[in-house]
């Protein structure tokens, strides 16, 4: 069964940084879609960016430019640097392969707040 370990959240000002490791296992993840996704107290989960087999980056509209999303194949972990957080970036923030998401695992909080 495929797993995903979040890791690298916390609290953080406004305008700061923080880099969100995933490790995953029991897939084969380099062929694997894969997506970074956050659920706010009270709002739906969303989907905040994705990184295909080949690269190939997608980003929530609110985020281009301040999020990046990259993938280390030979240690199964995707990444998602994100720059100049805002308030509304606060979430728990998860990953999972895509289209058809596996378990979800623990996530991981960011808060931003000054």
């Amino acid at each position: 069964q495929v797993q995903f370990v979040e890791s690298g959240g916390g609290l953080v000002q406004p305008g700061g940084s923080l880099r969100l490791s995933c490790v995953t296992s029991g897939s084969i993840f380099r062929l694997n879609t894969m997506g970074w996704y956050r659920q706010a107290p009270g709002k739906q989960r969303e989907l905040v960016a994705v990184i295909g087999s080949g690269g190939t980056t997608h980003y929530l509209d609110s985020v281009k430019g301040r999020f990046t999303i990259s993938r280390d194949n030979a240690k199964n972990t995707v990444y998602l640097q994100m720059n100049s957080l805002k308030p509304e970036d606060t979430a728990v923030y998860y990953c999972n392969q895509l289209p058809t998401p596996g378990r979800w695992g623990q996530g991981t909080q960011v808060t931003v707040s000054s």
